[in-house]
């Protein structure tokens, strides 16, 4: 009997999930969706236009949220040296 490897499966804090494929998913609805990639991104942000697979729209929103913290620092520096 041969052993078969597990398959890798990745959790990518605040992306998708990285699954080794080919794979074979099967949706809350009962269809299913297959990829016969090598590696493939799940969207566990139910973001993507091209869901279960990641279209990379967590990114969108994560780099506004970085963009508005970094424009408030200098704001609050300059502010701070008018005291």
């Amino acid at each position: 009997m041969t052993e078969v490897a597990p398959r890798r499966v990745r959790i990518v804090q605040g992306g998708p999930i990285m699954v080794e494929g080919p794979v074979c998913l099967e949706l809350p609805d009962g269809s299913t969706a297959e990829s016969d990639r090598f590696m493939v991104a799940i969207c566990a942000c139910h973001r993507s236009k091209t869901y279960p697979w990641c279209d990379t729209s967590h990114r969108r929103r994560a780099r506004r949220a970085k963009t508005d913290s970094a424009a408030a620092k200098p704001a609050e520096a300059s502010a701070q040296g008018m005291q």
